[in-house]
Order: structure tokens, then sequence, then C-alpha cells
């Protein structure tokens, strides 16, 4: 049986409640939000209970007649997916869940509980899809029609900006964030080492055995999309390039602190503070890279504070590096980085947004993450040697902020599998 990740199981919970907000489920490019979502309906719903669109791919015109200009898209040999498309393709689902609640005859138990459901997948790629959706799902709240909808995006700023904008009250959103240790051991029988180093991207273990390949499929694969496909086609970046070399030298320098103006010193290309930070924050709401604040009791302190840089999956560091699974382990100092990296990346995809993410530093005492929910405060530090551990950074920020709690991961603390293996909650009890 193939593996299927805990979201799967919320969302057909959802799905069996009555209808009454859309249901988005959103994640970072290739965490696997749509095989979940089509495996999840394969598996609980007849055919007939669902439709699914992929906006991703082409529409031929033998299948989807224009609704407007049918010589031309037949001449090209594709029709462009558009608000016209949504509305005609909303419409047969309407039609097709009214017919399943017009059917004669008793429903068994099983039936009783589904209501038809319209899936669209990559829904950002319509333009002025956000409003569009918002029509339609009011008219059929009106009629209090019995269809769910499920929509889909690999474009986490796109999405997030259509449903702000338009759907604000209307969507129930569902998270997928990268893979975790747990699930790539299940899933895949990745050992803790493997984890560190190639991350969680599930696709791309099939080449973790052939160390230029895994390299490459990281690179091509999965970099370059998100960044060339999500990141400029949501948003104006004027400053292409340097928002590129922006994303290499967070891989380079995950795991320490730096700041802006010592980027600016390295990276090329003209720019200024302001344009990094907001490039920054477009790396991280892609999945990619985080630039986490300096804890303080003050905010105004925090956004003023140099970013510490933390890649939001491994394989992202491992696959610029230029070093290989065992050259990594040979080199203390990078993989030490390395294993704060992962430690950093799962607080982050696994917390955010109920909790949110922290260093601290003061003169010569740190603490590599500090993680707030609510009022309550927990110090996180990573010792990846196996010398002897000195708590002078986490001894020094508990007399100054009396956290709820202290967690040393790795040497005479808490081991390193068991710590990616906890809900980073956890320590909040």
């Amino acid at each position: 049986m193939a593996y299927q990740r805990i979201h799967a199981k919320t969302l057909i919970d959802r799905l069996r409640e009555p209808v009454s907000r859309i249901i988005i489920v959103a994640g970072p490019r290739q965490v696997g939000k749509t095989t979940l979502v089509r495996r999840a309906l394969s598996a609980h719903y007849p055919s007939a209970y669902y439709h699914y669109h992929d906006i991703g791919k082409p529409v031929l015109p033998a299948l989807y007649p224009s609704l407007h200009d049918a010589d031309e898209a037949i001449a090209s040999g594709v029709v462009e997916y558009d608000v016209a498309w949504l509305v005609k393709n909303w419409e047969k689902a309407r039609i097709a869940a009214d017919e399943l609640t017009l059917r004669p005859g008793p429903l068994n138990q099983a039936e009783a509980q589904r209501n038809f459901v319209l899936v669209l997948d990559e829904i950002q790629k319509i333009k002025n899809w956000s409003e569009t959706v918002k029509g339609l799902w009011d008219a059929d709240r009106a009629l209090e029609r019995p269809m769910h909808v499920v929509l889909l995006g690999s474009a986490p700023l796109l999405v997030q900006q259509g449903l702000t904008e338009s759907l604000a009250g209307r969507f129930e959103l569902l998270r997928m964030a990268h893979w975790s240790f747990e699930e790539m051991n299940g899933a895949f029988d990745i050992d803790l080492l493997q984890y560190i180093y190639y991350g969680g991207y599930p696709g791309s273990i099939r080449y973790i055995h052939d160390q230029q390949r895994w390299a490459s499929y990281v690179r091509d694969s999965l970099i370059e999309p998100n960044i060339r496909k999500d990141i400029f086609m949501m948003t104006r970046v004027d400053k292409k390039m340097l928002l590129k070399n922006l994303f290499d030298l967070g891989c380079h320098y995950s795991g320490q602190e730096l700041s802006y103006n010592k980027m600016l010193g390295q990276l090329q290309g003209a720019g200024n503070t302001t344009t990094l930070a907001h490039y920054l924050d477009l790396l991280t709401q892609a999945g990619l890279l985080a630039g986490l604040e300096k804890y303080a009791n003050q905010p105004q302190r925090r956004r003023s504070s140099s970013p510490k840089l933390n890649v939001l999956n491994t394989a992202l560091m491992s696959a610029v590096s230029g070093y290989s699974f065992e050259e990594a382990q040979g080199d203390r100092s990078y993989w030490g980085r390395l294993v704060e990296s992962a430690v950093g990346a799962h607080l982050y995809n696994h917390s955010i947004p109920d909790c949110r993410l922290y260093y601290w530093r003061h003169g010569h005492d740190e603490v590599d993450f500090i993680l707030v929910k609510g009022n309550r405060v927990v110090a996180i530090e990573v010792k990846s040697a196996s010398s002897k551990v000195t708590r002078r950074g986490l001894d020094s920020f508990s007399r100054q902020f009396k956290p709820h709690n202290e967690v040393l991961v790795g040497a005479q603390g808490v081991p390193l599998d068991i710590f990616l293996l906890t809900d980073p909650k956890e320590w909040f009890r």
C-alpha cells in the first residue's frame, strides 16, 4: 500500500462534513499535494462523486472547444485555461452534484456521508481566478448546493494573494509542509544521516545512489521551477539575478547569522537592504529559505536584526554545496551546519503558523532557536559534536527570559533522531 501523509485523513474528514468552506490544499512545490488528493479521493469516492481538473496540463481542442475563438484555438493546438473554462466546468460539476442529490432510491450509510467534490489543481494559473471562484461559490451557498470545492496551488504566494483579497472567510487552509524525518523514514526507509543530507523531497529519493543525478534533479526540477515558475510568475521581481544569488548565498550560509549589508557585499547586482528583505520573504513563502529574526522583547528590535538564514529543506543546501554524502560527513564544520539547518527546517515546517521561530544572541552568548507560542518560550540549542557540551548560551538566555522549557539537541541532550521525530509543539508541555 502506498504511503499516505496524515493530511489525507484530514482532507477526507473535512469532506465528510456538511459543505461550509472551500478547502485549500497549499504548500511548497513537490511535497505531494496532487498525489495526496488524487489518492484520497480514489480510495474513498466512486468516480461519479468528484470531478478532478489539472489546470497545469494543456487541454486539447478536441476535448474542449474554445468558447470564443475556436478556429484560432484549433490552429494553435492548445486551448488556454481561462475564466470561461472555469465557469463552464464549475457548471458541469453543479449538474453532477444536483443529479446525485436527486437520484431516486435510498442511500446507504457511506453514500449518505458523501457530497460531490470539485477539485481544481494549479488554480493560480487562471487569471482572476479568485474573483470568479468567489462569485460561483457564493451562488452555490445561497442555494445550499451540496458540493465541496477543493483548490490546490503550487505557488503559495499567488494562492495566498487570491485568498486574502477575495475569499476571506470562505476557505479553510490545509497546509502541507516539506516531508519530515518520520515520513521519509516510513515511506522510503531513509535513515537519519541520509535525511540530514538528502532532505525531505520524496521525488528525489530514486536518485540518491547517483550523486550527480540527484543534485541535478534538485537543482533543475525543484529549485529552478520554484524560482522561475512560482516566484517570478506570481509577483514582480525587478532584479531576478539578485534574488537567485540571494538564494544561493542562503544555501551556503544556512545556519548562520548574516546582516543584509554583508549580503550586499557578497552579491552581484545592485540592490539595497529593503529589496533583499523583500526577496528573502518571497523565498520563505515559496518554501525555500527562511530568514529568522533575533529574539527580543520589543518587536521593533526583532525586525531590525540581522537574519539567521535557514534552508527549509536540507536537500537545497546539499545540492548546491559540491559535497557528496560522504564528503559532507567528513567536514565537521559543514556537517554541523547541515545538522543545525535540519533542526531549523523541522521546527519551521512543522510549527508555523501556530508558533514563531527566532534565534538569540547577546555578545558571545547565543541560542540556536527560540520557539514561541503565545506567551510561552522554548530555547533550543543544537550540538552535533560529541565533545563536552557547554550550556553557556542556554543559561544566559534562561536568566534573562525565564523560558518555559530548554532543549539541548544531540550530544548529552535529546538524541537528534528523537528530536526530529517529535512534533515541535510537544516541547511546550
